[in-house]
């Protein structure tokens, strides 16, 4: 792989070694299933209201 190649990958996110495209983003597997696991982890959250603090008035239903 070009030196361009590996630039073009990027640095993976998890531990800042190149990119590997079979892998892409990340390096490896070993990083790819940690960020996974993050997720499922609940250590990365998409900002938003937490559904506890939504409305609790049920919707109103289409009689069709």
């Amino acid at each position: 792989m070009s030196n361009e190649t590996r630039a073009a990958l990027g640095k993976c996110p998890i531990c800042k070694q190149p990119a590997q495209a079979e892998f892409r983003p990340f390096c490896s597997r070993g990083c790819r299933d940690r960020d996974l696991m993050q997720w499922f982890g609940e250590g990365y959250a998409l900002p938003g209201a937490h559904p506890a603090e939504l409305d609790d008035e049920p919707e109103e239903k289409d009689d069709f």
